[in-house]
């Protein structure tokens, strides 16, 4: 029996209402940090990259094989419902939030299974980047990136014979138009945390839509189910365009940090010329644009190589093939000579008449001896 589509609706509206209901809490408290805290105000524009992934994927999504994992699905929801409790229980906001991105997951694992989970991983990372990290881990991470920075700093100025001192994060210098020794702190602003985390979300949206489109987008076919297959499931571990993505997602880590360390290193050479006023106001505020717009034609520029390269090697390979295509060709025609020379039948000499019968062969034969 066909459903109305009021009865095909309400299905997905019980299930979204459901999960508004228990998350509304969680939802409001992050879109809360990212309309306030700067290290996450790319959290913003999540939601908006998720829905258009979404909307241009939507006839993929449609062809995906529909295989529902009841028990797997159930497993991922009473997890994510678990790990909500506990969070907030514990009023750990972290553990909250990113249960909602595992109920997710089980969602999409109960309703159509593996396959369609592969074609929305990437919407689900791009969330989890989203979400904050815990305080603690946070720090753990930006006091050595502040460290880090006010080295490069110093070094960069002692390369330049600038006389200059440093404490911790604390770099003491002494601007041309003074008398006295001023101090810039490297703050946790300045440690390059912000834009490590907001270039890691621009790495994985930049691979996903530079992806290359001469294979499988992204493991197995899942309008045919061979991505459920043992062997379709880590087919796309074999693929360029995989390691690409994850090539350029690991490389998003070493330029952030070193952008950020050139952006520290121009500030304290400029302080001793033009003073610490410098590292305020509004050239604070453009060198940071200025490192995002570097730090984003660098990963460019990693891409462009990774292109080449592979461009290169798939010629070589093509070369390679048609050598080996046209030597077996030769050889094969080589052959069919040999065998049609073998095969073909022989011409007596002028004038000599051709036996009819074995019989009449063999008399011949003992004539001529």
């Amino acid at each position: 029996m066909e459903q109305t589509p009021t009865r095909s609706l309400l299905r997905p509206a019980l299930v979204v209402a459901a999960v508004a209901f228990a998350y509304w809490g969680v939802v409001a408290k992050l879109g809360r940090v990212w309309w306030e805290d700067e290290n996450y105000s790319h959290g913003l524009l999540i939601p908006l990259i998720i829905g258009y992934i979404l909307w241009t994927e939507r006839d993929a999504l449609a062809r995906a094989v529909r295989r529902p994992s009841l028990a797997w699905g159930v497993a991922f929801v009473v997890s994510a419902l678990f790990a909500l409790w506990a969070g907030t229980a514990g009023a750990e906001l972290f553990v909250q939030r990113t249960s909602l991105v595992v109920l997710c997951a089980g969602l999409v694992v109960y309703f159509f299974g593996f396959a369609l989970l592969r074609r929305a991983a990437v919407p689900l990372v791009l969330l989890l980047l989203a979400i904050p990290i815990p305080a603690i881990i946070f720090n753990k991470i930006a006091f050595p990136l502040q460290l880090f920075a006010s080295r490069c700093a110093v070094a960069s100025m002692q390369l330049l014979d600038i006389p200059v001192l440093r404490e911790g994060n604390v770099i003491e210098l002494m601007p041309l138009d003074s008398t006295t020794t001023k101090k810039l702190e490297v703050v946790e602003a300045c440690s390059g945390i912000r834009s490590l985390m907001t270039l890691v979300t621009l790495a994985v949206v930049f691979a996903y839509f530079t992806y290359p489109r001469d294979g499988a987008r992204r493991g197995g076919d899942t309008s045919t189910g061979e991505g459920d297959s043992p062997r379709g499931r880590f087919a796309w571990l074999k693929s360029y365009g995989a390691w690409r993505s994850i090539l350029l997602v690991a490389a998003a880590v070493p330029i952030a940090i070193i952008t950020n360390a050139a952006r520290v290193s121009g500030t304290g050479v400029l302080a001793r010329y033009y003073g610490t006023r410098v590292a305020d106001g509004f050239f604070h505020e453009f060198s940071g644009w200025v490192v995002y717009v570097a730090a984003f034609l660098l990963l460019f520029a990693f891409a462009w190589l990774l292109d080449r390269v592979a461009l290169r090697k798939r010629r070589r390979a093509r070369r390679e093939g048609a050598k080996a295509r046209a030597a077996a060709r030769a050889d094969r025609e080589a052959l069919s000579k040999t065998a049609a020379r073998e095969t073909a039948p022989t011409t007596p000499p002028r004038g000599e008449r051709v036996p009819e019968s074995p019989g009449e062969a063999e008399v011949v034969a003992e004539t001529a001896q």
